[in-house]
């Protein structure tokens, strides 16, 4: 298993207070068929902390089911209680899933010893371990120390998706071991890759899977040229993603397009009129436009 290049954080499409499966099964084949190199649902992105833990299982269980093994599923498994995310990690291995990404635990803000103890429990499970690193989520943030030991001392710790915002943490890990760093921000995956990383789990993904996938090429490529060309085009919507907290301009940017309704779960709420009509000047030059 290669975990490298475009990924997608996968939305949850919703309908009617439901997770609506037959979208999210077209946005399965949507992502395939753009050429995305894996697929990560139950993320911040695909909106887990409101899903119930059924509908946890079964939302992995289905894009494992529709994936059918043409790419790898890296399930979200994280919590901030290590008894629920070993639970979750060990459904995701019985259901067929290729890794899990764990975010580390929020609210409680353990310590780094703390962190390392609960990965290593986690590690139990049997799946390869992702490793998420996003402090501005979760309150606390691994250290790239602790990274190091995990991967050096916990078998299942192949990767970590790195959420800092801050580059000079990509290059701390990639300068003290060869554990694969994916980009958790999409306006930093050119950087990220240029000091040792191999991809990204992207947002922007989910509505433009192709162009997450050239820019990766064009970095895996060695073409700076390109990949640099690519990123420029796409900053703006790497930004305009996050015009207010994701995954709320991604589902109307989604919705826009006719993927799926423009529906979250309460506390996030649909992105507000004032955000609209920029968010839909930066995605015309895309060919995004409202369905009729």
């Amino acid at each position: 298993m290669e975990l490298q290049g475009a990924m997608t954080a996968l939305i949850t499409p919703f309908a009617d207070g439901e997770v609506d499966f037959d979208a999210l099964g077209r946005l399965v084949e949507f992502q395939i068929d753009g050429g995305i190199q894996g697929l990560v649902p139950c993320g911040t992105t695909g909106e887990s902390p409101t899903l119930t833990h059924d509908e946890h299982d079964k939302v992995i269980e289905f894009v494992v089911e529709k994936a059918a093994g043409r790419v790898p599923v890296v399930a979200g498994t994280g919590s901030n209680s290590t008894a629920e995310a070993l639970r979750l990690t060990k459904h995701a291995r019985q259901a067929g899933a290729d890794a899990a990404l764990v975010v580390m635990p929020y609210y409680n803000k353990p310590t780094q010893h703390g962190m390392f103890d609960h990965v290593a429990r986690l590690g139990e499970a049997g799946l390869p371990i992702v490793l998420y690193n996003i402090p501005g989520r979760c309150g606390v943030g691994l250290t790239p120390e602790t990274i190091v030991r995990m991967y050096e001392q916990i078998d299942a710790v192949v990767a970590v998706k790195e959420a800092t915002g801050k580059l000079d943490v990509s290059s701390a890990i990639a300068a003290a071991c060869d554990i694969t760093i994916l980009s958790g921000d999409d306006s930093l995956t050119l950087p990220i890759c240029a000091v040792g990383g191999q991809g990204v789990i992207s947002v922007l993904a989910n509505l433009l899977p192709g162009e997450v996938r050239k820019l990766c090429d064009a970095i895996a490529a060695n073409d700076l040229a390109a990949a640099g060309e690519q990123h420029r085009r796409l900053f703006p919507l790497f930004r305009g993603m996050f015009v207010e907290t994701n995954p709320i301009p991604i589902k109307a940017a989604m919705a826009r397009a006719g993927h799926c309704r423009d529906e979250l779960r309460l506390p996030m709420t649909p992105l507000s009129a004032g955000h609209r009509e920029p968010l839909a000047r930066l995605l015309a030059p895309f060919g995004v436009k409202a369905k009729a």
